[in-house]
């Protein structure tokens, strides 16, 4: 058996296309323990005790119905000018509402709509899991799904449109005309980020995410973070279990070790992939990248001995900030990611640890007067058409190369 790594998505194992094929085309499918009825209504669960062995169902989530026809119009005819991305699951388009309750309603007139690749082998898994758990959820720091659409082999999925695009897209942009993100932005959405998994691993599945990355944290008009994306999160272990063993699905340079050699998913695992993040949003430089030189090329075994020393440390700041940041709280954050690194779960802090610690060091940098912004980076008005069309939910990606690893044991 093999574990199947893509650098900016994951893919499912060949041997789940003919299962994936045979859901798609009933009448009634059930993934996670919630039946869905081809009609777009959600009829009472019978159990589902095959397909969530421990019982734990998410409550049903309050979702809009949206027909194909009116997706189609929102979208004019899933023209190219409205495309923002593609993924894994399919492409994501931007549509415009014209349906006054749902504008009034706070949701606004911009919508993102994520429509399923035929071909896909993920996409009838991933689009039931966005359901399950981001259409159960309300936070400021997760994106919002509005709704749904399912009609024939049309699976569709409605988000709030996100202005800024991804964290992605404004740390590793090519030939982008983005200016890069100043200290006081990096830490703002570092803080939104943290709030955000800290709230999923206190729920009362204690959920974990799964695959935090740069390109699952979105950006509003006012760069507040949300995290995107649930097709791979997964509910965590009950009070007498300290993991959940999984297959392993993810993406490579942000999942845990332990995960990645057990297939035993912590709530801490998702730790170690807000770590790996950190360390982005410090040097600027994408956690694996082949082209740089030997020694390099791995970023955490890169940079790990510099994180403890605020001199050593200056020699791998991203350089885009132009020695704009203060280095005492630089060297804090440094430190934090350090220990979000620590190969054990055990040793990790909590998300909520992690979020306190952030905004501590926000609190003591205002107050200390070390507020560090580039009075030249555009406002959320200034920069809004240069962002108009970066995908909100899959910014495009340059490199999309599949790693086969070798699966220690088979997991469930």
């Amino acid at each position: 058996m093999f574990l199947i790594f893509k650098r900016s998505r994951y893919i499912t194992k060949a041997g789940d296309s003919e299962a994936i094929k045979t859901k798609a085309a009933s009448n009634i499918i059930s993934l996670t323990g919630r039946i869905f009825s081809r009609n777009g209504q959600f009829p009472a669960s019978s159990g589902g005790h095959e397909a969530c062995p421990t019982g734990e169902i998410l409550p049903l989530p309050k979702l809009r119905i949206f027909s194909f026809s009116e997706l189609k119009a929102a979208t004019r005819n899933f023209r190219s000018d409205t495309l923002l991305g593609e993924g894994g699951f399919g492409k994501v388009y931007k549509g415009w509402l014209s349906d006054k309750a749902m504008i009034m309603d706070g949701s606004g007139p911009e919508i993102a709509v994520k429509r399923l690749n035929a071909e896909s082998l993920q996409g009838l898994q991933e689009w039931q899991s966005e359901i399950n758990f981001l259409g159960g959820f309300c936070h400021a720091n997760l994106v919002k799904l509005l709704g749904y659409c399912w009609e024939d082999k049309e699976l569709l999925l409605i988000y709030e449109f996100m202005q800024k695009g991804s964290l992605d897209s404004h740390l590793f942009g090519n030939g982008s005309s983005l200016l890069p993100l100043p200290w006081e932005l990096r830490l703002k959405i570092l803080i939104g980020a943290a709030r955000g998994l800290a709230y999923l691993h206190a729920s009362d599945k204690k959920v974990i995410y799964r695959d935090f990355k740069t390109s699952n944290i979105l950006l509003d008009g006012s760069y507040n973070a949300k995290i995107s994306d649930f097709g791979l999160a997964k509910i965590g272990p009950t009070a007498s279990k300290s993991h959940v063993t999984t297959r392993v699905y993810g993406t490579e340079g942000y999942a845990a070790p332990e995960y990645v050699a057990t297939g035993h998913l912590y709530v801490k695992s998702d730790v170690y992939g807000f770590g790996v993040v950190m360390l982005e949003m410090l040097t600027g430089l994408r956690v694996l990248d082949p082209n740089r030189p030997d020694g390099q090329q791995n970023l955490i075994e890169w940079v790990t001995p510099y994180l403890s020393d605020r001199r050593k440390l200056k020699n791998i700041m991203d350089s885009h900030l132009g020695g704009k940041y203060p280095s005492r709280y630089s060297l804090e954050i440094a430190q934090l990611a350090l220990v979000c690194l620590e190969n054990e779960p055990k040793d990790r802090p909590s998300m909520q640890e992690v979020a306190e610690t952030l905004e501590r060091i926000d609190s003591v940098n205002h107050r200390h007067g070390e507020a560090l912004v580039d009075s030249e980076y555009p406002t959320a008005s200034q920069d809004q058409k240069i962002l108009q069309y970066r995908s909100p939910l899959h910014p495009r990606q340059n490199v999309n190369i599949a790693y086969p690893l070798p699966l220690p044991t088979t997991f469930s």
